[in-house]
C-alpha cells in the first residue's frame, strides 16, 4: 500500500499525535552497540552514531545531550515521495520560532520539537490542517 502524495490532502489529514515522554539525540562512537538502549532511531554518520532515544534511557546510560524534545507523529500515511509536506510544516513552525527535527519512516512522518514548545506546536499543526 503506497502512501498519500497530494500535499493538500496530507496537510488536511495529518492528524498530529503528541507522544508520551521526552526524547533526546545523543552521539556515540560508530562501533557502539545501542541494542540495550532500545533507541527509536539511529543514524550512522562519518563522525559517529546518532541515537534518538527516550531521555531516561540516555540518563541511565550516562549519555550526554544538548536538548530535550517531544515527539509528534503525523498519523496520515504519507508517501516517502511526497513533495513539500515536511517543508510546509517546518516553515509554519519556523514562523513561530519552533525548531523541528523531522524523521520520515515508511508509514508516517515524525517531528521532534523542543519539549517546552510541544503544546504550541500541536496547536499550530491543528491550525495548519484547518487552513488548507
Amino acid at each position: 500500500m503506497s502512501g498519500e502524495t497530494d500535499l493538500s490532502v496530507l496537510l488536511r489529514t495529518m492528524q498530529p499525535l503528541l507522544c508520551q515522554g521526552e526524547y533526546v539525540f545523543c552521539t556515540v562512537e560508530r562501533q557502539f552497540d545501542p541494542s540495550g538502549l532500545g533507541p527509536i532511531g539511529l543514524f550512522y554518520e562519518d563522525k559517529g552514531l546518532t541515537l534518538m532515544l527516550r531521555r531516561e534511557q540516555a540518563d541511565g546510560a550516562g549519555l550526554t545531550y544538548t536538548a530535550v524534545f517531544r515527539l509528534i507523529t503525523l498519523s496520515v500515511h504519507s508517501s516517502l515521495e511526497a513533495v513539500g509536506f515536511l517543508a510546509a510544516i517546518a516553515s509554519h513552525l519556523a514562523a513561530h520560532q519552533i525548531s523541528v527535527n523531522p524523521v520520515s519512516a515508511y508509514y508516517h512522518d515524525h517531528l521532534f520539537v523542543p519539549a517546552a514548545q510541544a503544546e504550541q506546536a500541536m496547536q499550530l499543526l491543528h491550525e495548519l490542517t484547518r487552513n488548507v
